[in-house]
């Protein structure tokens, strides 16, 4: 056999640190009480006085903690540990029980046996730290069942948060990944069509156009923007989109103040004044006016935020867009279902989205 590998049913090299280590002082005290209880039962019927009982019993409750502890430490043990430890307690409760009468004899077994007071003596004090060693034994691996069980359940409660938390953030990316060139295509496409038309306007549309993208592209990779930043966004796409159509659009942004640090999944606003715009104001051909708002409801602490146009409405007949497809799914995956995103039409004509948020979700 190679001289690095252990036989099987001999200690592991951690044996000793694992042993060291379960002596607790609330093993230790345990053990203490043992004894006192077991030196208080037998002393009434005992000749040795009382310190002499506490002596004998206190060496056997030690004795017992040690098998229970060293036995808890066999790990290639052919039975179960716990039932390992019980019989070690079992083995260990009369043999330490006859050790201390040896001790007081000098080792004379007719001395032990040939007096009946003394095997009376042996048995009573042998049988009442045999009874009581297996009742604690008991109780201690109960609570050591039971605060594994407690630990296990933690465990797998963090691990299981941990995963949902990751795949929360790979969902974010995703989803990210699909919303950053929906937008970016499309706003370039309505550039494109400017300067297929030979407007005047396209080059100022189109520097309009590269100064939004040098302000919004670093944002985009930031994570959570706050609503202050997503409103600056949103301003500088109408007013982009403004430029392009002067005569067909207006908008108005009312955002409460005190809203501006709260923080929402990136392209929130965005998305849904971009779905307004290509879904309400250009097919519309008197064009119309956006308002964009956020309030806090005073009553139950959640937040609104919100976007209506006069353009053309709802159109039952068209499947609904991928923006806010993919809105919803990271609303959902943020706030979880507390949090929704719905269209009413408006009279005479156009769309509100509205957005709520339960209270205190993304405040910081």
């Amino acid at each position: 056999m190679p001289s690095n590998s252990i036989p099987s049913g001999t200690a592991r090299p951690g044996f000793w640190r694992g042993f060291f280590a379960a002596l607790t002082g609330r093993s230790v005290g345990w053990a203490i009480g043992l004894a006192i209880t077991v030196a208080a039962m037998i002393a009434p019927v005992f000749v040795p006085p009382w310190p002499v009982l506490f002596g004998r019993t206190l060496f056997i409750a030690m004795v017992l903690l040690l098998a229970f502890t060293a036995a808890g430490q066999w790990r290639n043990a052919p039975l179960p540990r716990w039932v390992v430890q019980l019989i070690a307690v079992a083995l260990a409760a009369p043999l330490a029980t006859l050790a201390v009468y040896l001790l007081s004899t000098g080792g004379d077994l007719w001395a032990i046996f040939g007096n009946e007071a003394r095997v009376t003596g042996l048995v009573m004090i042998g049988g009442s730290a045999l009874v009581l060693g297996l009742l604690l034994a008991l109780g201690a691996l109960y609570r050591e069942r039971d605060a594994q069980a407690n630990a296990l359940a933690l465990q797998f409660a963090l691990e299981r948060e941990t995963l949902q938390r990751q795949a929360a953030d790979a969902q974010l990316k995703v989803l990210q990944s699909q919303v950053e060139p929906h937008f970016l295509f499309n706003t370039l496409a309505n550039v494109q069509a400017l300067v297929e038309s030979g407007s005047p306007r396209a080059a100022q549309v189109l520097g309009s156009l590269i100064a939004y993208l040098r302000a919004a592209l670093p944002q985009l990779q930031q994570g959570a923007p706050t609503l202050g930043q997503e409103e600056a966004l949103v301003r500088s796409y109408l007013e982009l989109m403004q430029m392009r159509v002067p005569d067909r659009l207006a908008y108005t942004i009312d955002i409460e103040p005190a809203l501006r640090s709260m923080r929402l999944p990136p392209m929130t606003l965005l998305t849904l004044v971009e779905n307004a715009v290509r879904h309400g104001i250009d097919p519309s051909e008197a064009g119309g006016r956006i308002t964009v708002g956020a309030r806090r409801s005073v009553a139950s602490g959640a937040v609104t935020l919100w976007v209506v146009d006069s353009g053309r409405g709802i159109d039952e007949s068209q499947p609904p867009g991928t923006g806010l497809a993919n809105l919803r799914e990271r609303l959902a995956a943020t706030y979880g279902p507390a949090a929704v995103l719905a269209l009413h039409g408006v009279e005479p004509h156009g769309v509100r989205a509205e957005i709520t948020i339960p209270a205190d979700e993304g405040l910081q």
